[in-house]
This record gives C-alpha cells, structure tokens and sequence, in this order.
C-alpha cells in the first residue's frame, strides 16, 4: 500500500482521545485508514466518524479543520497519511 500525506495534527484532546486535524490536500472519508507519524507516533486508524464545526459529516476536504477520535496519542506537528491501493 502506499501513503499520500493528507494532513497535520494541530492538537490532541487526551480525555476524550481526540485529534483536531488540518486537511491539507485531497479528502477524507469515513472508513479511510489513516496512518499518524511523528517523533515518537506510529499507528494506524480507521475513520469511524468525523466532525467539522461540531457537526459530523462523511467527507473532509483541503482546508478544512476535523476532529477524528484517535486510539493512541497524537502531538501537534505529527502528520496523517491516507493509504491508498497501489
């Protein structure tokens, strides 16, 4: 499988584990596995849902702000990779 950076971590909400994500190319829809790399991340998540302005929504776009609910612990600055089918 190979990975497309999509995004940027901005913050991490540890009580809830959630992560407020930048999107800054393509889109995101749930059910997209996501890879989260950083200095000291490395895991893999499925999208189960997502929110934009405190309203879920299916798709994200460039440019905008989500909040995905995380199973590790993500820092700002770690970067989200889609994975895509070769």
């Amino acid at each position: 499988m190979a990975e497309k950076k999509i995004g940027e971590v901005v913050k991490f909400f540890p009580k809830p584990s959630v992560a407020a994500v930048k999107v800054m190319e393509g889109d995101l829809v749930v059910g997209d596995r996501l890879k989260f790399s950083g200095h000291t991340t490395d895991f893999i998540d499925v999208i189960n849902s997502m929110e934009v302005d405190n309203k879920s929504v299916q798709k994200a776009v460039a440019e905008d702000y989500i909040g995905l609910k995380v199973s590790g612990r993500v820092r700002s600055g770690d970067e989200e990779s889609k994975e895509a089918l070769d």
